[in-house]
């Protein structure tokens, strides 16, 4: 059969770190999505990829393939210009929730096609579902009509945009080759390029709570993805953004809403508004409409009717009150001093042992459960006093939750702070 042999013949091109050609390109990655190359071979082939690189062209080449193997949507009959926004996960990342209906009150369309959470950083969709009656699941017309009415939409990603993608998604995840620049690019690329947005804004998350540790590595995916981007004609930047500390006051799914809602508010923690105007202006200039100050849009609750507009068009009730967990608990501060450090990482393992997260991808999540910290780096913290909060259905998940926490804070003097910015870097093409 000469399918498995061209499989072969790829793999040990790539093992010898010699570069694929379009044809073996188009062809394993057509191959694999029909079932003609088998879950071992492309596995093999992945770790090839992991262990010795792709050239840009390659790169380039395998997301057009992955593009290739589903639909394209197409925004072109739309009456305002589009732009979206990825952000590669992180905790406390509620950015999505008072962002596009922001962007979309600056006459941008925004749509968001977004997932649901899988380990420690929390998904859009879970978070909103925790809004009662709202629903992800929407139709490419219902998509189109309210992008059209309201202006922003935030939905699941339908099963015909790059299927390619969430095959070899599956199997990385299984076969230790999630890490590879390559393979993450393209898979990010492959979805949002196949989404037809014509501006798109990418939040690349660097420090202990996020994918990517250290700057090099964020700053190397970043500069692939905007090439990919820029590449296949969307007007593509990407932020590098600090996440050694979690986003806000809250990381869960119901305690997140309130806090975006709290920012369309015109209040909010500074961090999350700082990062949210930061993405908005990104997106506006990507869009042509630089003409706008999102800040503005906040103040004067235009945001703010756009959520309400934009939560309501999808069934949700957006005055409705929030689901709320069972059982509290308090954990006070061990010292007083200045809070120096608070590890994403911990507080994101806080949360998914609460229930806020899942371990696999059919698990359920607890729309009420997730951690609330009320203090944060460079404030003061007196002894005694709260400094976390807990939330969850099932009590006996605090124990767990409180280990995850252990160690994941410092308090100290004020001269022990890091001072890493919030956005540390831009990268455009």
């Amino acid at each position: 059969m000469s399918g498995a042999h061209d499989a072969v013949e790829i793999i040990m091109a790539k093992r010898d770190r010699g570069e694929l050609d379009d044809a073996q390109i188009d062809w394993v990655v057509d191959a694999y999505t029909r079932g003609d190359v088998a879950d071992e071979q492309m596995s093999a082939l992945a770790m090839a990829i992991l262990l010795n690189g792709m050239s840009r062209r390659e790169i380039s080449r395998w997301t057009d393939a992955m593009i290739a193997s589903g639909e394209r949507m197409d925004f072109s009959a739309l009456s305002r210009p589009t732009a979206d926004k990825h952000s590669t996960g992180g905790v406390g990342d509620k950015i999505t929730l008072p962002l596009a209906p922001l962007v979309a009150a600056c006459g941008v369309a925004v749509p968001q096609l977004s997932g649901r959470g899988l380990g420690h950083t929390g998904g859009t969709l879970d978070k909103l579902e925790a809004i009662p009656g709202w629903r992800a699941g929407l139709s490419n017309d219902e998509m189109m009509a309210q992008l059209e009415s309201v202006g922003a939409v935030i939905c699941a990603a339908g099963d015909g945009l790059a299927p390619a993608d969430k095959k070899l998604y599956a199997l990385r995840d299984v076969t230790g080759t999630v890490e590879a620049v390559p393979l993450i690019a393209s898979s990010i690329m492959s979805k949002k390029i196949a989404e037809g947005t014509g501006a798109l804004v990418l939040d690349v998350k660097v420090g202990t709570g996020a994918f990517m540790k250290d700057v090099d590595t964020a700053r190397e995916l970043a500069e692939t993805m905007v090439g990919l981007g820029t590449d296949a004609g969307v007007r593509t930047v990407a932020l590098l953004t600090d996440m050694s500390t979690p986003l806000g006051h809250a990381a869960g799914n119901a305690v997140e809403v309130a806090e975006s809602v709290e920012v369309l508010a015109g209040g909010g923690p500074d961090d999350v508004v700082e990062l949210t105007l930061a993405l908005a202006r990104e997106m506006l200039a990507g869009a042509g409409r630089d003409d706008v100050d999102p800040a503005d849009k906040l103040a004067d609750g235009s945001a703010m009717d756009t959520w309400k507009a934009m939560i309501a068009a999808q069934g949700g009730d957006p005055d409705a009150e929030l689901p709320t967990a069972r059982h509290t608990h308090e954990v006070p501060a061990p010292a007083s001093g200045v809070l120096t450090r608070l590890d994403a990482m911990a507080v994101g393992m806080a949360a998914w042992r609460l229930g806020a997260g899942r371990a696999r991808k059919e698990d359920p999540v607890q729309a009420g459960a997730g951690v609330v910290w009320h203090a944060r780096p460079g404030d003061d913290v007196t002894e005694g006093e709260p400094l976390f909060t807990l939330h969850t259905d099932d009590e006996a998940r605090f124990e767990r939750a409180l280990a995850s926490l252990a160690g994941g804070f410092d308090i100290g003097e004020a001269s022990d702070l890091d001072t890493t910015p919030l956005v540390i870097d831009r990268v455009a093409p």
